[in-house]
């Protein structure tokens, strides 16, 4: 026993100092008026700085332009990976290659991503515009309607390789047995797809809609090199409204409250996830 707590002694000191801190260290800044450009001691305001932000509209704003581009961005990333996972699992030649090439996009960074689309969709220099422009197609990918929709897309392209693989690993663990009994009955495609597969993989496309989700509520990375926000607050995400909230306009009282409401909602959702998965599977 001894040596078990021993050996997890340095994760747990290295979460304490890496996690801990930080969060403990968030936590006491919410009740307080701190500023950044502040040299007297913060003072305790409570939870002053909770109302305040649950009163704030520009904060619900930025939770619903957020809620928007994660139901957008994984809700395509879920289809275009379930398409890509069962084409890979069928396919017999160069699987190893095709699956690295596929898999590429997810090893680059946000925020490198973030810049090469910047320059890609820029409507005065971007080599795509000029494309559809010289086919007689003008479209200004970070115009007004226009820009959440594309860092929707940018997501996509960066994180649709995730679900792939986690899809794709569901698939290859699957039993066989159902999807031949079905074939045997003379099922159709479509019908094996939606009445023996699906429900089978339900559990792995949960998780993997559950992670991809949470992750796409942290961005920050493509808002901060495409747009900055704009054009007005049209992609003013959490994380980016957050950043504005506390380093630009030094408020880090109020962005850290702002913090944990997203924290708390957060959690909520990830335990109806699961207490939902756990009920689905007693039945």
């Amino acid at each position: 026993m001894k040596f078990k707590y021993g050996m997890l002694a340095p994760l747990l000191a290295l979460f304490a100092v890496a996690v801990g801190f930080p969060l403990c260290y968030a936590a006491y800044l919410s009740v307080t008026n701190y500023r950044l450009t502040d040299r007297k001691p913060p003072e305790f305001v409570g939870t002053a700085n909770f109302t305040s932000a649950l009163t704030n509209s520009s904060f619900w704003e930025a939770f619903g332009t957020t809620a928007l581009y994660v139901v957008v961005a994984v809700s395509l990333e879920l289809v275009i990976g379930f398409a890509i996972a069962l084409s890979l699992q069928q396919q017999k030649w160069a699987k190893d290659l095709s699956r690295a090439i596929v898999l590429g996009p997810m090893f680059i960074t946000p925020i490198a991503v973030g810049l090469i689309f910047r320059f890609l969709l820029n409507d005065q220099i971007g080599a795509i515009p000029a494309l559809l422009h010289a086919v007689g197609a003008d479209y200004d990918f970070f115009g007004p309607g226009r820009a959440l929709l594309t860092l929707a897309f940018i997501d996509v392209w960066q994180w649709t390789p995730f679900m792939v693989l986690l899809i794709l690993a569901g698939l290859e663990s699957m039993p066989k047995q159902p999807l031949e009994a079905a074939r045997v009955d003379g099922a159709s495609p479509l019908y094996q797809l939606r009445r023996v597969m699906i429900p089978m993989l339900a559990p792995v496309l949960t998780v993997a809609v559950l992670l991809r989700g949470l992750d796409a509520l942290r961005v920050f990375e493509y808002v901060y090199a495409t747009t900055r926000g704009g054009p007005g607050t049209e992609t003013q995400t959490l994380q980016y409204f957050m950043y504005l909230e506390g380093i630009q306009f030094f408020r880090l009282a109020g962005a850290s409250a702002m913090a944990f409401i997203v924290l708390v909602l957060v959690l909520g959702v990830i335990v109806v996830a699961f207490r939902t998965m756990e009920r689905n599977r007693t039945r």
